[in-house]
């Protein structure tokens, strides 16, 4: 809880995954990888409860050793691969009601830390916004990118004058898909994790690792077994 308001997390993680089959209870250093996602909001100060949204029994029985409540299995409905995102998120909140925030935690988002979340949680509820999502800088500045014509000519992606020096340009920040904070209330009414006035907590691109192939969760072990990388 933070301010008298309480807040839910909700971990979502469907079955069938394509890039990755079994990806949210495939081994990382030891442990299921959505456990990682499970143990930082069960660490968290903010957060009061803990769920995660599956429509598979293996990860509800897998979230449920692990600490989380399953309190419902998911809709095949709402774990197709064209189902949008939001959909889960929006169901959950409405199957778990009397929560004032809600944070998403995507179990691809591994090196997230519950510091991480409390310091979202604590920037959002701060600054009176309705969300926060966690960001990187951006490896590519969109000052540096082309597109293709159909003549398969390069055109500038932006029209500025193209700068050559890293430090003249403005920063620019990718969404990590790590933590999404929302004011419920806004959530339901807008559908979106995302409106205006949404605010940025920054992490590191160590930090901001999603796992989405085997490779990733190589890389993954590799960071976590080198852990001044990951202190940033």
């Amino acid at each position: 809880m933070i301010s008298n308001h309480a807040v839910l997390a909700v971990i979502p993680a469907r079955a069938n995954s394509k890039g990755l089959p079994g990806k949210n209870v495939a081994e990382l250093a030891g442990r299921p990888l959505i456990a990682w996602s499970i143990d930082a909001a069960r660490q968290s100060d903010h957060v009061d409860r803990v769920i995660v949204s599956t429509d598979s029994r293996e990860i509800a029985d897998t979230a449920e050793l692990w600490g989380a409540d399953v309190p419902f299995l998911r809709p095949a409905a709402l774990a197709m691969d064209d189902t949008p995102g939001i959909a889960p998120l929006l169901h959950a909140c409405q199957m778990v009601p009397d929560y004032d925030y809600v944070a998403l935690l995507q179990p691809t988002s591994p090196l997230r830390t519950a510091a991480d979340l409390d310091s979202a949680i604590s920037l959002m509820v701060g600054r009176g916004a309705d969300f926060c999502i966690s960001v990187t800088r951006a490896k590519q500045h969109p000052n540096w990118l082309f597109r293709q014509s159909d003549e398969g000519y390069l055109q500038r992606y932006e029209e500025a004058r193209m700068e050559t020096d890293r430090q003249s340009l403005s920063p620019v920040y990718a969404p990590n898909g790590a933590i999404y904070v929302a004011r419920i209330d806004a959530l339901l009414e807008q559908g979106t994790l995302s409106g205006p006035g949404t605010l940025a907590y920054e992490m590191s691109a160590e930090r901001s690792t999603d796992i989405d192939t085997a490779l990733d969760l190589k890389i993954c072990e590799w960071l976590l077994a080198e852990p001044t990388l990951l202190a940033a």
